[in-house]
């Protein structure tokens, strides 16, 4: 006679799913503050080790490259291991990022740095805000889309701030900034070890594959105008996180490092602001406003290179990211509502990925142009650039409301 089976494992201790919402969003918040945390810095590894200006986008460019290859080969895994169990790896890449930096007495550490930092976003950002409204449930799915937005925003512009601040005020500014995160880390991976999961585990190991971004023939004309708006906002904020601190240091002769961390952290409030409140408060005209505040700002923001103004480029920046918050939720909003319900998440990450690309490319552009022309030159340039994209969606948003007004008249 075989005997009874022994007792099974006990159930994992988990925090209650009001409780685990704010967990995530602690550590949701942490992930994205390190991402940025050395964007003040970069002047000073520039001094420290001696290459230019485009070497910095080249290795800001890395962290998107890290971003995309986690949308791309990861957007699925979540829905297969959990949420904890995805969110758990991205914490620990953020980890050996953090441990890098620390480490770093040479420029080729910068790059295997800044790529396990884009990984780590990559798989965090979607992971992270699928968690949050799954653990709100059907209670408040809306205000859940609203923690992770400002949340996500936060995070974004309290590291360059942060990061400026211990630079400027504290001992071992190329340390102590990582080692901090280091710590808040540490307390993020605890945080996100006892929260509940929120989702059915249908899989123990993660399958990996290359996602082939497809878009269905009939939504391909909102796509396309949300991708153009969204790269363009994004394109501002890969200038002002990877090249506005030289222009600021080389050009202006801001001292310190403070001014280029708060300018940039306003930035990010700008989008958040512009996500949060001016979209509700504009609502299906958001997406042609942001665009026509994407032209504004970027109109600002040239002037401001041509002239050497401060007053100008923060203004501009104000702006342009005011812009972006608007025309990057509206371009998801849009997408969101023409895409088939079995092909929103996959959609939504082709979308990330337009925008993460946006991101490198453009501002590796800058940094040749930098090169090659001057500062000055490839910043009026890129604004001239970016303007003519969001001008381009802003009048394709306007000329289809025409055609949707045309045709419901005749009807």
């Amino acid at each position: 006679m075989s005997p009874p089976p022994g007792p099974g494992p006990k159930p994992r201790r988990t925090a209650p799913e009001s409780l685990g919402i704010w967990l995530v969003a602690a550590a949701f918040a942490v992930t994205m503050a390190g991402t940025t945390l050395p964007t003040p810095l970069y002047v000073l590894y520039q001094e420290e080790f001696g290459f230019s200006t485009l070497m910095i986008t080249v290795i800001f460019a890395t962290y998107a490259v890290g971003v995309v290859v986690a949308l791309l080969c990861c957007g699925h895994v979540s829905d297969e291991i959990g949420r904890r169990r995805t969110l758990l790896p991205g914490l620990a890449l953020s980890m050996a990022s953090s441990v890098i930096f620390l480490a770093a007495s040479e420029l080729a550490l910068l790059f295997p740095a800044r790529l396990l930092s884009g990984l780590s976003a990559g798989l965090f950002t979607g992971t992270a805000t699928a968690a949050i409204v799954d653990l709100a449930g059907a209670r408040s799915p809306g205000r859940a889309t609203l923690v992770a937005t400002v949340t996500q925003m936060g995070g974004l512009g309290s590291g360059p701030l942060i990061g400026s601040l211990l630079a400027e005020y504290a001992p071992a500014p190329l340390r102590l900034p990582f080692a901090l995160d280091l710590g808040l880390l540490v307390l993020a991976f605890a945080a996100v070890w006892f929260m509940p999961e929120p989702v059915t585990v249908t899989a123990r190991r993660p399958r990996l594959r290359l996602a082939r971004p497809q878009v269905p023939p009939h939504m391909r004309g909102v796509f396309l105008r949300a991708s153009i708006a969204g790269f363009a906002g994004f394109a501002v904020l890969g200038l002002f996180t990877a090249v506005v601190p030289s222009f600021l240091r080389e050009l202006l002769d801001v001292p310190g490092l403070t001014v280029a961390g708060v300018v940039i952290c306003a930035i990010f409030c700008a989008s958040a602001v512009g996500q949060v409140a001016l979209v509700p408060a504009f609502g299906p005209r958001a997406l042609p406003v942001g665009c026509a505040g994407l032209v504004l700002g970027m109109l600002l923001l040239t002037a401001g290179f041509a002239t050497a103004s401060f007053g100008l480029l923060v203004t501009g920046g104000l702006t342009a990211g005011a812009g972006q918050g608007m025309s990057f939720r509206a371009g998801l909003a849009d997408i969101n509502a023409v895409a088939p319900t079995d092909r929103r998440g996959d959609l939504a990450s082709v979308y990330f990925t337009v925008l993460y690309v946006a991101l490198a490319l453009p501002v590796v552009g800058v940094g040749l142009a930098a090169d090659l022309f001057g500062l000055r030159t490839a910043g009026i340039a890129f604004g001239v650039a970016v303007a003519l994209l969001a001008a381009w969606t802003l009048l394709a948003v306007l000329r289809d409301g025409r055609d949707t007004r045309g045709r419901a008249g005749g009807d």
